[in-house]
């Protein structure tokens, strides 16, 4: 028996570095992968190249010899765009002919994202030594979610990695499609709000002071109109108490977070926002297009109906759908059907439930659920159209009002004291 040192990743995607007895290089690799590690560098005592002891040492920082492991997995994020620009580019080399180590291998060279770069570079070594691309997308679970692995994982179990991988492509680029019709429907009223916040705040804190030292010399004591008077309160409130408004809007956000992060609190703020007037519907309608494509292309790959459902349920945005979802797993556990847990919900409309019903007797439910995720996608592009349109004027209307009553506040006693030196007065 020889002694085999290695460079590895274990199941949760930490970097491991060691040593293992073995009687080669090939039985090193066989007895790594039955220890749930997956070597990316193997070579007997004293012989691993300067290359890769050097790559050992940048990751020695979070890194033990003799099986100990600290985790290496900091540094920064992936963008779903990035990820979804990736997927298709190694989805067009793979159909295209190319292997898949050497698609890998061209998409890490030429990856300019110095975070999924590392990734692509590591998967690409992850295959090299014998490990499938699913398993080694699996060691990088804050990259490639449970929904991106086991698909993969269905195409390579059917032999059809490249039509799963343009599958997933297609969905991400949908899902990416769709999340950003939502955030352009919720910028424009964000905008508007901060933009009539500030005007309001300059004019309080600026103006409406002026006015107030020219009421006070010559009026005097003269009582002001209700109006005025409540501006005038409102701009000394402001200057003298603006740290406190700042300190408690941080603090009702910092509570916020703390109440949303919790699992009672999270699912409170979830039920809330699908009853929220004019973004309601459109939050509900995402919600159920995210899910009928998730479901839809998760079957449609090859992913056992169970697996996708708690997949799906996994991935849903929102905990009142993810409970509907869950439901809908227990049923189909027990040889129902999905109509009765999604009717129960109150969630879905009698739409989906009728297209799900009729897609179980068919024997083509992932189809009818691709469907029901296209019809919802252009919904939710018509609500978000409507609804950018209907914000439009409400949102001038209140900055107008906002303006309106501040200048009316201000006339009221200029009235007077035009009045008061005029001839005859």
């Amino acid at each position: 028996m020889a002694k085999f040192e290695y460079i590895a990743m274990n199941a949760k995607g930490e970097e491991t570095a060691g040593a293992v007895d073995a009687a080669s290089e090939q039985d090193a690799y066989a007895k790594l992968r039955t220890m749930q590690l997956y070597p990316t560098q193997v070579a007997p005592e004293g012989q691993m190249s300067s290359k890769v002891k050097a790559a050992k040492k940048a990751a020695g920082k979070s890194t033990k010899t003799k099986g100990k492991s600290v985790s290496t997995r900091g540094g920064g994020k992936v963008k779903g765009k990035g990820l979804m620009i990736f997927t298709r580019q190694l989805a067009t080399l793979i159909d295209s002919g190319l292997p898949l180590l050497r698609g890998l291998t061209v998409l890490g060279n030429q990856e300019p994202h110095p975070t999924l770069r590392r990734t692509v570079n590591h998967l690409a070594d992850s295959v090299q030594t014998g490990s499938t691309f699913s398993e080694s997308l699996g060691q990088h679970p804050k990259i490639f979610n449970k929904l991106y692995v086991n698909m993969v994982k269905a195409g390579e179990l059917g032999g059809v990695l490249e039509l799963v991988l343009n599958r997933l492509a297609e969905y991400q680029e949908k899902a990416q499609k769709l999340k950003n019709k939502i955030v352009s429907a919720m910028v424009y009223p964000v905008i508007v709000i901060f933009i009539a916040l500030g005007i309001m705040v300059f004019l309080l804190t600026y103006i409406v002071p002026k006015f107030t030292a020219i009421f006070r010399e010559m009026l005097g004591d003269t009582e002001m109109p209700a109006m005025t008077q409540m501006v005038m309160d409102a701009s000394e409130f402001v200057k003298s108490y603006w740290w406190a408004m700042l300190g408690g809007a941080f603090l009702i956000s910092v509570l916020y977070k703390l109440y949303a992060g919790t699992k009672a609190g999270r699912r409170v703020v979830d039920r809330i926002k699908l009853k929220l007037p004019l973004f309601g519907p459109v939050l509900l309608k995402s919600s159920i297009a995210r899910f009928s494509r998730t479901l839809g292309t998760l079957v449609t790959s090859g992913v056992p109906i169970l697996q996708a459902l708690n997949i799906t349920r996994d991935t849903a945005g929102n905990t009142v759908v993810s409970d509907a979802i869950g439901n809908v797993h227990d049923a189909v556990k027990e040889g129902e059907s999905m109509v009765a847990p999604l009717e129960s919900s109150k969630v879905f409309p009698p739409m989906v439930i009728s297209m799900v019903e009729v897609g179980e007797e068919t024997g083509q439910l992932p189809e009818m659920l691709l469907k029901i995720a296209d019809v919802y996608d252009d919904e939710v592009d018509n609500s978000v159209t409507a609804l950018t349109s209907l914000l439009e004027p409400i949102m001038i209307c209140v900055l107008a009002v906002i303006v309106a009553v501040i200048v009316l506040a201000l006339f009221q006693p200029l009235i007077t004291i035009i009045t008061r030196f005029q001839p005859g007065a």
